[in-house]
Protein backbone atom coordinates (compact mmCIF):
# COMPACT_ATOMS: atom_id res chain seq x y z
CA UNK A 1 0.00 0.00 0.00
CA UNK A 2 1.13 3.32 0.95
CA UNK A 3 4.48 4.19 2.91
CA UNK A 4 3.36 6.82 5.42
CA UNK A 5 6.44 8.81 6.43
CA UNK A 6 7.37 8.72 9.87
CA UNK A 7 6.40 11.03 12.37
CA UNK A 8 9.26 13.13 12.34
CA UNK A 9 8.05 14.67 9.16
CA UNK A 10 4.42 15.87 11.14
CA UNK A 11 6.45 17.13 13.81
CA UNK A 12 8.57 18.74 11.36
CA UNK A 13 5.84 20.35 9.49
CA UNK A 14 3.50 21.43 12.51
CA UNK A 15 6.63 23.46 13.96
CA UNK A 16 7.81 24.52 10.45
CA UNK A 17 4.06 26.21 10.33
CA UNK A 18 3.82 27.41 13.94
CA UNK A 19 6.95 29.44 13.15
CA UNK A 20 6.17 30.96 10.41
CA UNK A 21 2.60 31.98 11.78
CA UNK A 22 4.43 33.48 14.95
CA UNK A 23 7.05 35.46 12.25
CA UNK A 24 3.81 36.45 9.95
CA UNK A 25 1.71 37.66 13.59
CA UNK A 26 5.57 39.95 15.01
CA UNK A 27 4.84 43.67 14.52
CA UNK A 28 7.23 46.03 13.85
CA UNK A 29 9.03 47.42 16.95
CA UNK A 30 10.01 50.50 17.27
CA UNK A 31 13.64 51.57 15.19
CA UNK A 32 16.94 52.00 17.22
CA UNK A 33 19.46 54.70 15.91
CA UNK A 34 22.94 53.32 16.25
CA UNK A 35 24.50 56.55 14.76
CA UNK A 36 28.30 56.57 15.64
CA UNK A 37 30.20 59.69 16.82
CA UNK A 38 31.57 61.44 14.03
CA UNK A 39 34.37 62.69 16.46
CA UNK A 40 36.61 58.88 16.19
CA UNK A 41 38.71 57.84 13.34
CA UNK A 42 38.90 53.93 12.35
CA UNK A 43 42.32 53.19 13.42
CA UNK A 44 43.86 51.25 10.20
CA UNK A 45 45.83 47.66 10.80
CA UNK A 46 49.40 47.55 10.97
CA UNK A 47 49.70 45.41 7.82
CA UNK A 48 46.77 43.69 6.58
CA UNK A 49 46.61 40.94 4.45
CA UNK A 50 45.34 40.75 1.09
CA UNK A 51 43.36 37.18 1.74
CA UNK A 52 41.97 39.44 4.79
CA UNK A 53 37.77 37.72 4.92
CA UNK A 54 37.24 40.54 7.62
CA UNK A 55 36.95 44.05 7.37
CA UNK A 56 39.30 46.35 6.83
CA UNK A 57 39.07 49.69 8.21
CA UNK A 58 39.92 52.53 6.20
CA UNK A 59 39.95 56.41 7.28
CA UNK A 60 37.09 57.65 6.55
CA UNK A 61 35.12 53.57 6.14
CA UNK A 62 35.74 50.49 5.06
CA UNK A 63 38.11 50.00 2.57
CA UNK A 64 36.64 46.84 1.48
CA UNK A 65 33.41 48.19 -1.29
CA UNK A 66 30.95 45.97 -2.49
CA UNK A 67 30.15 45.55 -5.69
CA UNK A 68 26.28 44.64 -4.84
CA UNK A 69 23.46 45.97 -7.43
CA UNK A 70 20.78 45.58 -4.93
CA UNK A 71 20.20 45.16 -1.07
CA UNK A 72 19.93 41.63 -1.51
CA UNK A 73 22.68 40.64 -3.50
CA UNK A 74 24.44 43.29 -0.69
CA UNK A 75 22.87 40.99 2.57
CA UNK A 76 26.00 38.42 2.11
CA UNK A 77 28.64 41.02 1.67
CA UNK A 78 26.99 42.11 5.05
CA UNK A 79 26.85 38.81 6.39
CA UNK A 80 30.15 37.69 5.35
CA UNK A 81 31.71 41.15 6.99
CA UNK A 82 29.76 39.99 10.51
CA UNK A 83 31.04 36.28 10.05
CA UNK A 84 35.17 37.60 9.70
CA UNK A 85 34.42 39.95 13.02
CA UNK A 86 32.79 37.19 14.79
CA UNK A 87 34.63 34.00 13.62
CA UNK A 88 34.25 32.66 17.49
CA UNK A 89 30.82 33.54 17.77
CA UNK A 90 29.53 31.67 14.78
CA UNK A 91 27.34 28.54 15.69
CA UNK A 92 29.26 25.29 13.80
CA UNK A 93 26.74 23.29 11.89
CA UNK A 94 23.14 22.14 11.64
CA UNK A 95 21.26 24.76 14.05
CA UNK A 96 18.93 22.58 16.52
CA UNK A 97 15.19 23.18 15.73
CA UNK A 98 14.60 25.23 19.11
CA UNK A 99 16.56 28.93 19.36
CA UNK A 100 16.58 30.94 22.27
CA UNK A 101 15.69 33.82 19.92
CA UNK A 102 15.27 34.78 16.33
CA UNK A 103 15.15 38.57 15.36
CA UNK A 104 14.87 39.79 11.68
CA UNK A 105 17.07 43.54 11.61
CA UNK A 106 17.07 46.54 8.76
CA UNK A 107 20.54 47.57 9.01
CA UNK A 108 21.08 51.24 7.25
CA UNK A 109 24.68 51.31 5.80
CA UNK A 110 25.84 54.96 4.26
CA UNK A 111 28.04 55.23 0.88
CA UNK A 112 31.13 54.87 3.27
CA UNK A 113 30.42 51.55 5.37
CA UNK A 114 28.96 53.35 7.94
CA UNK A 115 25.99 52.10 10.23
CA UNK A 116 23.59 55.08 10.52
CA UNK A 117 20.35 53.31 12.38
CA UNK A 118 18.98 50.29 12.69
CA UNK A 119 15.39 48.90 12.69
CA UNK A 120 13.92 45.93 14.73
CA UNK A 121 11.78 44.07 11.76
CA UNK A 122 11.24 41.49 14.30
CA UNK A 123 11.99 41.89 17.68
CA UNK A 124 13.22 38.70 20.41
CA UNK A 125 11.10 40.77 22.74
CA UNK A 126 11.37 37.46 25.57
CA UNK A 127 15.24 38.33 24.86
CA UNK A 128 16.11 41.89 25.08
CA UNK A 129 19.87 40.69 26.41
CA UNK A 130 19.99 38.90 22.66
CA UNK A 131 18.53 41.96 21.27
CA UNK A 132 20.99 44.60 23.00
CA UNK A 133 23.71 41.89 22.09
CA UNK A 134 22.69 41.89 18.52
CA UNK A 135 22.85 45.55 18.35
CA UNK A 136 26.24 45.93 19.62
CA UNK A 137 27.70 43.31 17.39
CA UNK A 138 26.13 45.12 14.50
CA UNK A 139 27.46 48.79 15.74
CA UNK A 140 31.08 47.26 16.47
CA UNK A 141 31.24 45.97 12.76
CA UNK A 142 30.42 49.42 11.27
CA UNK A 143 32.43 50.14 8.93
CA UNK A 144 30.78 47.57 6.53
CA UNK A 145 31.67 47.04 2.87
CA UNK A 146 30.95 50.27 1.31
CA UNK A 147 27.92 49.66 -0.73
CA UNK A 148 29.72 51.61 -4.51
CA UNK A 149 26.96 50.85 -6.69
CA UNK A 150 23.91 51.38 -4.18
CA UNK A 151 25.66 54.66 -2.73
CA UNK A 152 23.14 54.03 0.38
CA UNK A 153 21.69 50.68 0.91
CA UNK A 154 19.07 49.26 3.88
CA UNK A 155 19.45 45.43 4.20
CA UNK A 156 17.45 43.01 6.22
CA UNK A 157 18.65 39.83 7.92
CA UNK A 158 17.31 36.89 10.14
CA UNK A 159 19.64 36.22 13.45
CA UNK A 160 19.44 32.71 14.61
CA UNK A 161 20.43 32.60 17.88
CA UNK A 162 21.53 29.69 20.54
CA UNK A 163 21.12 29.60 24.16
CA UNK A 164 25.23 29.48 24.12
CA UNK A 165 25.37 33.16 22.88
CA UNK A 166 26.61 31.56 19.18
CA UNK A 167 24.74 32.55 16.16
CA UNK A 168 24.05 31.87 12.16
CA UNK A 169 22.61 34.70 9.81
CA UNK A 170 19.82 33.41 7.84
CA UNK A 171 21.70 34.45 4.64
CA UNK A 172 25.15 31.98 5.45
CA UNK A 173 22.70 29.51 8.08
CA UNK A 174 24.04 26.19 7.66
CA UNK A 175 20.14 24.98 8.29
CA UNK A 176 18.47 23.28 11.30
CA UNK A 177 18.53 19.69 12.29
Amino acid sequence: MFDRPPRRHYLLALLSAASAALVAACKSSPSVDVSLPQTSAPVLPASPEPTSIGPIAGPSGSARSSGAATPRAYREDGATHLYGLNADRIYKGKMPPLLHAIGVLDIHINRLGIVTHIDWTRAPRHAPEVMAEIASIVQKASPFPAPTRLGKVVYTDTWLWHKSGKFQLDTLTEGQT
